[in-house]
């Protein structure tokens, strides 16, 4: 089996040697990805294309394996499954295709199409004509439409070998990853953050990730889960690392100190801030996120000024001017949009009253009442490892027990924020409620009595699930999710 990849458009614009630079990286990136499929499969390179050998030993599902990787390799703008022919004149090629096409075309309309490079006795129209009238004269009921065909004969003749196309299959288009500088994306496993690394990537951008764990130990699964599946579906060419840094006790700061129309503001700077130290620590020029404007409050042109200045690195955001449903559309495209959904939203994490236009001075009072010496102790604990094994050895069952209503004997612990806890308060009849915001809880549990049996409670139920499982994995049996109906 032979097949034809034909590159991105912008490619075939660049200077000589940055074309010749951009097919090499990809002709290595191919061959990076397809050799563990298959060993002997060649991958050739040419001026204006790349050619793959496919042994005839593979099999129809190591086929569509080879084609699902294909589909996914920034740089190709197409592929074309071709048998390679050799034929002596018109003639016999317009008998070739007979034999090839003439069962595909019976009861159809069709049209036959060629690009030809070369010398011939014959144009490209001539050979259109000849092999048209050939296919019509030997087929039954075959009959001809040049405007809008059900079946397209497709030929491309090079001196005296002609590839008679058998299947196009739609590239990704962009770059060949490896030419840029490589970056550190912020991915928090929501919609946005996932396809901003993805954009990246496809425009040949090695991509690096960084997390700000939130929630603990299932928080930092979901997210693993979702950046070894946007790495090994479109950039598994090249190794690249994850980093996870523990940002509960800077949240917990912020939630003491902070003015509560700055605190999401604040949270972003903070990330800015540790983001940047991790990128120079790794030799990394550029930071991505996901934000867009106007999204949410801290995502106003305003507050994103306010975000920017807590770092002098480029801040590179593709999402910038996309709508909410495009981005989702994306998500559901590239194959996140299922670990999106689910991803936790923490609440209480941004204020209750978050300002659109934060002033620079409250920003900064707010930020002289932090101690620094927490994010530099977030920061000392990051770990880093190769994004091939964020996957190994983890528990990825995160299911914690859910109940509707507590036994009489059952603690109830509200881990909302404070402001929640005033502004709508847990009332049940029959339970004790203990109030211990969640950036608390994982500190504080201990101290409890762990005679008795809790049931963690939040709005959404998100937090509380993943505080449950947290402590689960900790060694407590005891604590359960409460969720009101």
């Amino acid at each position: 089996m032979k097949l034809v990849v034909k590159l991105f458009h912008e490619i075939l614009l660049k200077s000589k040697p940055v074309r010749k630079l951009l097919i090499k990286q990809l002709h290595y990136n191919l061959e990076n990805i397809l050799k563990p499929i298959n060993n002997d499969i060649k991958v050739y390179r040419f001026w204006d294309k790349l050619e793959i050998k496919i042994p005839d030993s593979v099999n129809q599902e190591s086929w569509l394996n080879i084609k699902d990787c294909l589909q996914c390799i920034p740089g190709i703008d197409f592929i074309l499954k071709v048998d390679a022919t050799e034929f002596t004149c018109l003639d016999h090629l317009a008998d070739i295709c007979v034999e090839n096409f003439l069962d595909e075309i019976s009861n159809q309309s069709f049209c036959v199409r060629i690009k030809r490079k070369g010398k011939h006795e014959f144009s490209s129209i001539d050979a259109e004509k000849k092999i048209g009238g050939r296919l019509l004269a030997k087929s039954h009921k075959a009959r001809v439409d040049l405007h809008k065909p059900q079946i397209t004969v497709k030929l491309e003749i090079n001196g005296q070998e002609a590839y008679l196309v058998k299947e196009k299959i739609s590239g990704l288009g962009g770059y060949p990853l490896g030419k840029q500088e490589a970056v550190l994306s912020l991915i928090s496993g929501g919609f946005d953050s996932g396809v901003a690394s993805y954009l990246m990537i496809k425009r040949g951008v090695k991509t690096h990730y960084c997390f700000f764990n939130l929630g603990g130990i299932a928080h930092e699964i979901g997210v693993k889960q979702v950046a070894y599946y946007i790495w090994k579906k479109f950039g598994s060419s090249h190794r690249v690392k994850f980093i996870s840094v523990p940002f509960e006790s800077v949240v917990e700061e912020i939630l003491k100190t902070a003015d509560v129309s700055v605190m999401g503001v604040l949270l972003k700077r903070m990330m800015l801030r540790a983001a940047d130290h991790v990128a120079k620590d790794q030799g990394l020029n550029a930071l991505v996120t996901g934000e867009s404007i106007g999204q949410v409050s801290s995502q106003t042109i305003t507050n994103l000024s306010a975000i920017n200045s807590a770092t002098d690195s480029l801040v590179i955001r593709p999402l910038i001017t996309m709508d909410k449903q495009d981005i989702v559309a994306m998500a559901k495209s590239i194959g996140t949009e299922e670990f999106a959904a689910n991803m936790p939203e923490y609440c209480g994490v941004i204020s209750q009253k978050p300002s659109s236009k934060v002033k620079m001075e409250k920003v900064l009072a707010s930020e002289s009442k932090f101690d620094f010496s927490v994010l530099d102790n977030a920061l000392a604990n990051f770990k880093l490892i190769s994004i091939e094994k964020v996957l190994d050895g983890l528990d990825t069952n995160t299911d914690v027990d859910v109940k509707s209503v507590p036994a009489v004997d059952e603690i109830i612990i509200d881990i909302r924020h404070p402001e929640e806890q005033e502004q709508s308060p847990l009332q049940l009849h029959h339970n004790a409620v203990v109030k211990v915001p969640f950036y608390s809880i994982n500190a504080r549990f201990s101290s409890l009595d762990q005679t008795k049996n809790y049931l963690l409670y939040c709005d959404k139920g998100v937090m509380s699930k993943v505080q449950a499982h947290h402590l689960k994995v900790q060694g407590f049996a005891n604590v359960k999710v409460l969720r009101l109906s």
